[in-house]
């Protein structure tokens, strides 16, 4: 009995042995990988932060309205899309880090949040896009009818529609309640079109004709006005372009200042 119980003992110290000696390789390839991936996150996202800040995606970004959202934050707009590339590109390694063990539930874990990172960076995409879109629009609709006593109620209607139709295209692209995101953009859509059906059909025809009527009337006695606004415009878009551009300046020089101070030498007195 104590011969057999020797035994077990002995294959249990081996089998612990052999276990560990598995297993201190993968670890030490999993701190390998996880250190060198981590080096490698940082870099790429330091230079994407410095190729964003060169073209002038925070100008950009800026123009579009996000601007003031970020006023309160230490960081611009290059400085947190390098963030979210930075995580990305770590996501990545910490499933390759993980995949050392072998298939695990942490590794399914992470390749479906590395699968679903695409569609975060193109609805990121799509609401900069919108803001910007939106910000050119309200800008040239404003320089141009500004002058009139509903331009600028125009410019910021068409503005927030170009927002609304953008923030929906994102939730699509995140596939969050899809039956709910286009339901409510269909349901929009059906009381715009329903109210026009009702209006126009339901016994409002006379009364549609002579709105039309007088809408085309109203529309001859704003033309020359809208004409007369319209004049000049163009150089009043460059105007409000060059107050864009002065407006960004201090704050490019802040960023700087943030990222460790200009590039430019001081100027010798």
């Amino acid at each position: 009995m104590s011969t057999i119980l020797a035994v077990e003992w002995s294959q249990g110290i081996e089998d612990a042995w052999s276990d560990v000696a598995a297993f201190v390789p993968k670890f030490l390839g999993f701190l390998v990988i996880l250190l060198v991936g981590y080096f490698v996150a940082k870099l790429i996202a330091k230079a994407a932060d410095a190729i964003l800040e060169r073209v002038g995606f925070d100008r950009a970004v800026e123009r579009g309205g996000i601007k003031k959202a970020l006023e309160r934050s230490k960081y611009d707009a290059s400085d947190i899309l390098s963030k979210v590339i930075f995580y990305a590109l770590f996501l990545i390694v910490l499933q390759m880090a993980f995949g050392v063990f072998g298939p695990n539930p942490i590794s399914d874990l992470l390749e479906g949040v590395i699968a679903y990172l695409p569609k975060v960076i193109a609805a990121i995409i799509i609401v900069v896009i919108a803001f910007a879109i939106a910000a050119a629009a309200r800008e040239l609709i404003d320089a141009t009818l500004g002058g009139l006593s509903y331009g600028k109620m125009l410019a910021n209607v068409v503005g927030v529609a170009i927002v609304v139709v953008g923030v929906f295209a994102a939730l699509n692209q995140l596939q969050i309640a899809p039956a709910i995101v286009n339901g409510l953009f269909y349901a929009l859509l059906a009381i715009v079109v329903g109210s026009a059906v009702i209006a126009i059909g339901g016994g409002g025809v006379g009364p549609m004709r002579s709105r039309w009527e007088n809408a085309l009337a109203k529309y001859d006695q704003e033309k020359p006005r809208m004409q007369a606004a319209a004049q000049g415009s163009k150089q009043r878009i460059q105007q409000r372009a060059q107050e864009r551009a002065q407006q960004l300046s201090p704050d490019d020089g802040a960023r700087q200042a943030r990222g460790g101070g200009s590039t430019l030498p001081p100027p010798s007195r």
